[in-house]
C-alpha cells in the first residue's frame, strides 16, 4: 500500500497532465489505487477497452458513453473537476483524433488538477508523445539503504 501511495503522490506532482507509468504488477497496483480512492474519496477512474471508463472508488459506477477511447478522452478533457484517469490496454494504432486529444490533455490548463495516466503504454506511443508526458516507474524511486541487523546486511 505504501508503494501505491508514493506512486499516486508522484502522479499528482507531475508537471504534465499526461503521465506514462511503467508497471511491473498492473493488477496489484490498480488494487492499491482502488484502496486509495476509497480511503480518500478522490475521483479516480480506470478505462479499459472491454469495460470502458469506470470509477475505482465505486466499482459499479460506469461513466455513460465512454466505452470507446475517443469518447473517454473527450469526457476527461471537458471535465472541470479534479480527476485521475488511468488508461490500461491501449492498442496501436490510435486514431489521429485520439492522439490529438492525448496531446491536449498533456497541456491541460493549470486551473484544476487532472491527470491522465497511461499504464504500460506501447513504446511507439510513448516515443510519439516525447516530452509532453511525464514518465514514472512503479519501482521505488528512493534508493534502498542497507541496514545492519544481527550481523547481517538487510535492504
Amino acid at each position: 500500500m505504501q508503494a501505491g501511495n508514493e506512486i499516486f503522490e508522484r502522479i499528482l506532482a507531475a508537471p504534465s497532465g499526461l503521465v506514462v507509468l511503467d508497471c511491473q504488477d498492473v493488477h496489484a497496483l490498480i488494487d492499491q489505487f482502488r484502496a486509495i480512492a476509497r480511503h480518500t474519496g478522490q475521483a479516480v477512474y480506470l478505462w479499459q477497452p472491454d469495460t470502458g471508463l469506470g470509477s475505482l472508488r465505486d466499482a459499479h459506477v460506469r461513466v455513460p458513453d465512454c466505452q470507446r477511447l475517443g469518447n473517454a478522452l473527450r469526457y476527461m478533457q471537458q471535465s472541470m473537476h479534479f480527476g485521475v484517469y488511468f488508461l490500461l490496454g491501449l492498442e496501436l494504432p490510435l486514431s489521429a483524433m485520439d492522439g490529438t486529444l492525448l496531446r491536449q490533455l498533456a497541456r491541460a490548463p493549470k486551473g484544476h488538477l487532472r491527470r491522465v495516466v497511461l499504464i504500460d503504454a506501447p513504446a511507439a506511443l510513448t516515443e510519439h508523445l516525447g516530452d509532453l508526458a511525464t514518465h514514472i516507474g512503479s519501482h521505488d524511486s528512493q534508493p534502498r539503504r542497507l541496514r545492519l541487523r544481527d550481523g547481517r546486511w538487510l535492504v
